[in-house]
């Protein structure tokens, strides 16, 4: 494989000796391939679609997202779930025995603090309000209970849907472009490290062989200068420089290659879907 680059190019205007060591360096800097340069500018960009969405979608990971924060429940609001409460207010004979229901503490663990779930607690409670409101056996059962019932049930069962697309969220879709952000581009970026690294090392071995050539009162930039010894050191740093370059390029092609982000994203739809799905048939 031909060399990335000659003895050197000068890419800076003349400068004075007092000029640090690292910007002398930089003087003459080896190119860089443009496929190379391609490949990076992609991952580049992947990397920030990733952090971008993952910035958002990391939402899914909070049960309480949705939740208004205006809202105050107490402890005995978050206690059972709608349908235990709906059970257990079927039995109820008084007044006092269905607010004891309705504040009974939780069977197994507190309820999930969703807005589907809070629209559930609200409109359960609301039916039983307008129950105590008429005397037992007064009148027929309200019409607006009944469906304030039946709303809440619903809307339990859409806010467990919630639950579900979340979680399938993070197992299908999160986990899946968090690797892809910290493992597999993180590969691509350690290795252009290197590159960067092996970039280095060789245009500071060639600056200390065009300072002796110099200091000699040789043309610094005449190449056929150089000893033999010199020409094999700065060969030796040009392969390690070639040989990172094209792993790089390898590591860089597999990460911007690979389907599984688009994967991902079609099962964060799919969770979507399922869940916009389900509330329709629910609701």
């Amino acid at each position: 494989m031909d060399k990335i680059s000659a003895f050197g190019k000068n890419i800076g205007s003349a400068w004075n000796s007092t000029v640090s060591p690292f910007a002398q360096r930089s003087i003459h800097s080896t190119q860089l391939p443009p496929e190379y340069v391609e490949l990076e500018k992609r991952v580049d960009a992947l990397k920030e679609v990733h952090s971008k969405l993952l910035a958002v979608t990391g939402q899914y990971q909070n049960e309480a997202y949705d939740y208004p924060p205006n809202i105050r429940e107490s402890f005995q609001d978050l206690g059972r779930g709608i349908s235990d409460k709906v059970s257990l207010l079927s039995h109820v004979s008084s007044a006092s025995e269905a607010q004891a229901a309705l504040t009974a503490p939780p069977s197994a663990k507190q309820q999930p603090k969703t807005f589907n779930h809070a629209i559930a607690r609200a409109s359960l409670a609301s039916s039983q309000l307008l129950q105590q409101s008429s005397p037992v056996g007064t009148q027929p059962e309200d019409p607006l209970a009944n469906a304030l019932e039946k709303y809440a049930l619903a809307e339990e069962r859409v806010g467990e849907a919630r639950l579900a697309q979340d979680h399938a969220i993070q197992s299908r879709f999160l986990a899946g472009w968090t690797t892809t952000l910290n493992t597999n581009i993180q590969f691509a970026t350690k290795a252009r490290r290197s590159v960067e690294a092996a970039r280095l090392t060789l245009d500071a071995t060639k600056a200390a062989k065009r300072n002796q050539l110099q200091s000699k009162g040789m043309n610094p930039d005449d190449e056929t200068a150089l000893s033999e010894e010199a020409r094999a050191e700065i060969e030796a740093k040009e392969d390690e420089f070639v040989s990172q370059v094209e792993e790089a390029q390898d590591v860089m092609k597999n990460v911007l290659d690979t389907p599984e982000p688009l994967r991902n994203l079609a099962d964060l739809i799919a969770a979507q879907l399922e869940y916009h799905k389900k509330s329709y048939e629910i609701l």
